[in-house]
């Protein structure tokens, strides 16, 4: 019965691309049910576990190497559905749970239980079935017949609700739905009990502030995340309510391999989401789920801008240099092909030789607007014409960016990039603390992160609270030779304040 009911289903609702993972404790016989998985196609494999008899406890190492050994099976097939046999409800409710820790079921991946257990004795299965995308099969077994009803456990249910049965199969007629619900229903898009759900949040600029009804005990944000969760909060019927985080970070692994901040909260259970934006990183991947890309950002080096220098050389920058490259090599050639022209086709005595002295010059003092007084032949004058049409445009061209560069104030900008903060060695770089990019320093073992870290030991590196950037921003920043690093956006909001507060730019 459990084998002809576990094939119905996959055979219905497996895709294509999916491995199939038969879990068994050992105890409950699952040849019947390795024999029907066998005789179906699956081109990507079936993979059978089967975990000892002294293993069988909610803290069993088994599988956790079990998970560990699906996980390398689903980075090949893309994703994998668990079929788990036994009548021990403690297995069931610890291999749901374990597989859930360990990331290997995510919502496109699918477990199938199966038991001979009644539902009255698998209360326990709540908590870790209803979270996932899953459905159980329990085989009952009457004096006359015998039939597998498949059950879903809907998520948030009150103690009062019952877990709903969403079909039955048996010998005849099969597989057959008992609701309009189909088999793995999509459990999350509508929510039938209204929950209300907690969800960590912390102020972030342009896209989580608090509301000026904001207050200790009554936690309320806008921005367009908090518009965002209202949207997803009306078209799946819950509501919510804020938490902040006790260390007020977004959330990294510490070195004892638990989390902190936002992300910790979720991978504990202590809330249900974190509404905020979360920078996508595999570290963070392996505790939580993320919702789709929303935001593309980038870290930004916010610095204190220097005094107005004079540059000696200033008088250069109205022309780049491919425009002095351009202008030599003229002064060069144009006068070179005059003078050949001129033995080519030579001049009459005694014009010829005092054009001849004086031709090489005559290009330059053009250049320079001074004066001019040979009179050239009809080629001549086509060839100086030309080059006084262009030395006007040059030197108009030039006048003006000089005049423009003049008014305007040259402040340097010495930091364009990280590799320019590393080689000041006067130069102190703050990052904010508990965010992404932390995790990335911290695991970086070569590169320019590893170069960043090591910095510490010339007390050149600083981790910095968000509380604190507003302060840093208008002491150390501004004032000394400290260089923030921030996401864009944020040092968009930073900067702003900064001038609203001081009524100076950066």
């Amino acid at each position: 019965m459990a084998g002809g009911a576990v094939e119905a289903v996959l055979a219905r609702e497996r895709p294509p691309h999916c491995s199939v993972i038969l879990l068994t404790d050992g105890t409950t016989s699952a040849t019947t049910v390795f024999t029907e998985l066998g005789r179906m196609r699956i081109p990507l494999g079936l993979a059978v576990f089967e975990v000892a008899e002294k293993a069988k406890n909610p803290n069993m190492t088994q599988l956790s190497w079990m998970v560990d050994e699906a996980l390398r099976l689903r980075q090949v097939s893309g994703c994998v559905t668990l079929v788990v046999v036994s009548d021990d409800p403690a297995f069931l409710a610890a291999s749901a749970e374990w597989s859930l820790k360990g990331r290997l079921l995510t919502w496109s991946n699918k477990l199938l239980a199966v038991t001979r257990r009644p539902l009255q004795d698998l209360p326990h299965l709540y908590t870790s079935f209803s979270m996932i995308n899953s459905m159980l099969i329990i085989v009952d077994t009457f004096a006359s017949f015998s039939r597998c009803n498949i059950y879903s456990h809907p998520p948030y249910r009150p103690p009062e609700a019952q877990v709903v049965r969403i079909a039955s199969w048996s010998t005849v007629p099969g597989l057959t739905l008992a609701t309009h619900l189909t088999l793995f229903p999509e459990k999350f898009s509508k929510f039938a009990y209204r929950p209300t759900l907690m969800a960590a949040t912390e102020e972030y600029p342009s896209y989580a502030e608090r509301s000026p009804a904001w207050t200790p005990d009554h936690l309320d944000y806008t921005g367009p995340v908090i518009q965002l969760l209202k949207l997803l909060a009306d078209n799946h019927n819950f509501t919510y309510t804020f938490v902040r985080p006790p260390d007020g970070q977004w959330g990294n692994k510490n070195a004892d391999r638990t989390w902190s901040g936002m992300v910790g909260m979720v991978g504990r259970k202590e809330v249900d989401m974190g509404a905020s934006t979360f920078t996508l990183n595999a570290a963070r991947a392996e505790v939580v789920d993320y919702l789709t890309m929303l935001v593309n950002d980038a870290v930004t080096i916010v610095g204190g801008l220097g005094r107005p220098e004079v540059d000696p050389w200033g008088f250069l920058l109205p022309l780049g240099p491919l425009v002095w490259t351009a202008i030599l090599a003229a002064l060069l050639v144009v006068p070179g092909m005059v003078l050949l022209l001129l033995f080519c086709f030579p001049r009459k005595a005694p014009q010829r030789d005092t054009w001849k002295r004086d031709n090489i010059y005559s290009y330059f003092r053009i250049l320079l607007q001074q004066g001019y007084s040979l009179e050239p032949g009809e080629w001549e004058r086509l060839v100086l014409g030309s080059w006084m049409v262009m030395t006007l445009v040059l030197t108009k061209s030039y006048a003006g960016n000089l005049m423009s560069m003049l008014a305007v104030r040259y402040i340097p900008q010495p930091y364009q990039s990280l590799r320019d903060v590393l080689d000041d060695p006067s130069a102190t770089m703050m990052w904010e603390a508990g965010n992404v990019y932390m995790q990335y320093l911290m695991a970086a073992e070569s590169g320019i992160y590893r170069e960043v870290m090591d910095t510490a030991k010339a007390g050149r590196l600083m981790w910095v609270s968000y509380e604190e950037l507003g302060r840093m921003m208008e002491t150390l920043v501004v004032q000394g030779r400290h260089v923030l690093f921030v996401e864009g956006e944020e040092s968009k909001s930073l900067i702003t304040d900064l001038f609203s507060e001081t009524a100076s730019s950066m």
